[in-house]
């Protein structure tokens, strides 16, 4: 691979397009590659239409909006003979920490079954598999266990490099912790490094990603959220930082909830530090709140929490746009990686991680 080449990435479990735009990034800023969408599969009509809209290449003949559970593969083939990389993140429901965590008993459990039949189906050089962090728990460790062998043996045989990504830790303004497994096919003779991170000592803040740059009044998908004067009074006793139940709220604003009280309940960012978790569903009080506005985040404000850029448009309804925005990828967070991947397919040397500390919490070192 000394020449540029097109290189060509096929995805399953897509989401808007946060891995994708993170790899056509990650080519253009290493010049190593040309990024070439192949093709992508995911079953939400909005997401699909996202990633049309904004991911170079894609058309509704490459995207497939379907159940990967009903889907033909065989379309895959039609769409691209052959791919050099495969990207999916799949879905994570049953191993969120948030939730059951009912991991491979679980109706989403398996899906990544469907990754397998793709790396032997199309055998290519590398993939990238995205998960949360409860995955490393799930089933007491032994669906990460699992799925690890798995792809490790798929096709041609794979030579992974699991490792835990603290999103903030490279750039992104937000606490995102996810499972990122990386795979080169055994015969390159390529063992992944973890690229070293790059913001220990200044991390991005909310209050930078939102407000450095202002937000243009006809930014896309930035309509605010009608706030009733309950809520806008209940959070104006919520300090920076402080949740529905940690703050001083007086008794005729409290929430009357009984049972579990999840922390980010009409939780307030801290605008000098990164915002806690950007998620893609819940009811009230979910929303993201700023920190010293009493409103929740408008999906453009959570977008670039997100690191999507403002000329990314999403589709569809507020709260399906929520949706997206909650369960993507961050880009800037792909690009990294990306990076690195492409830096060893050329075999550039880049900083990384030390080899004693790449391992994953709960699992043995090796």
């Amino acid at each position: 691979m000394k020449n540029k080449k097109q290189l060509k990435i096929g995805e399953l479990f897509s989401g808007p397009g946060g891995l994708a735009l993170g790899a056509y990034l990650a080519a253009k800023k290493t010049q190593l590659f040309d990024y070439e969408h192949a093709w992508a599969v995911d079953n939400h009509e909005h997401t699909c239409e996202t990633y049309i809209r904004n991911i170079k290449g894609a058309t509704p003949d490459s995207v497939f909006c379907e159940d990967i559970r009903t889907f033909n593969m065989k379309n895959l083939r039609n769409a691209s003979d052959k791919i050099d990389g495969f990207a999916f993140g799949f879905p994570c429901n049953d191993f969120s920490v948030v939730g059951e965590q009912k991991g491979m008993q679980g109706d989403f459990g398996p899906l990544y079954t469907y990754g397998l039949k793709v790396l032997r189906m199309f055998e290519p050089d590398f993939f990238v598999a995205e998960n949360v962090s409860g995955l490393t728990s799930a089933n007491q460790g032994e669906a990460l266990k699992k799925i690890l062998k798995d792809l490790e043996q798929a096709g041609p045989k794979y030579v992974l490099t699991p490792y835990l990504y603290k999103f903030e830790e490279y750039g992104v303004p937000q606490a995102r912790h996810r499972l990122i497994i990386v795979g080169f096919k055994k015969s390159l003779g390529i063992k992944f490094k973890p690229p070293k991170q790059t913001h220990l000592k200044k991390f991005v803040s909310a209050k930078d990603a939102i407000e450095k740059t202002p937000i243009k009044k006809d930014a896309y998908n930035n309509e605010k959220t009608v706030q009733s004067d309950l809520v806008v009074k209940r959070l104006s006793y919520i300090l920076p930082g402080q949740n529905a139940w940690n703050a001083a709220i007086p008794k005729a604003y409290q929430l009357n909830v009984k049972g579990a009280k999840l922390s980010q309940i009409y939780k307030r960012l801290e605008a000098e530090k990164p915002s806690y978790t950007i998620t893609g569903s819940g009811g009230g009080g979910t929303h993201v709140y700023h920190w010293s506005e009493n409103r929740a985040l408008t999906n453009r404000e959570r977008a670039r929490l997100q690191t999507f850029p403002d000329n990314f448009e999403f589709m569809g309804s507020k709260e399906s746009i929520r949706r997206q925005i909650g369960m993507a990828v961050p880009p800037d967070g792909a690009k990294v990686i990306f990076e690195a991947i492409f830096k060893s397919l050329h075999g550039i040397e880049y900083d990384h991680i030390k080899d004693d500390d790449i391992y994953i919490p709960g699992m043995k070192r090796k």
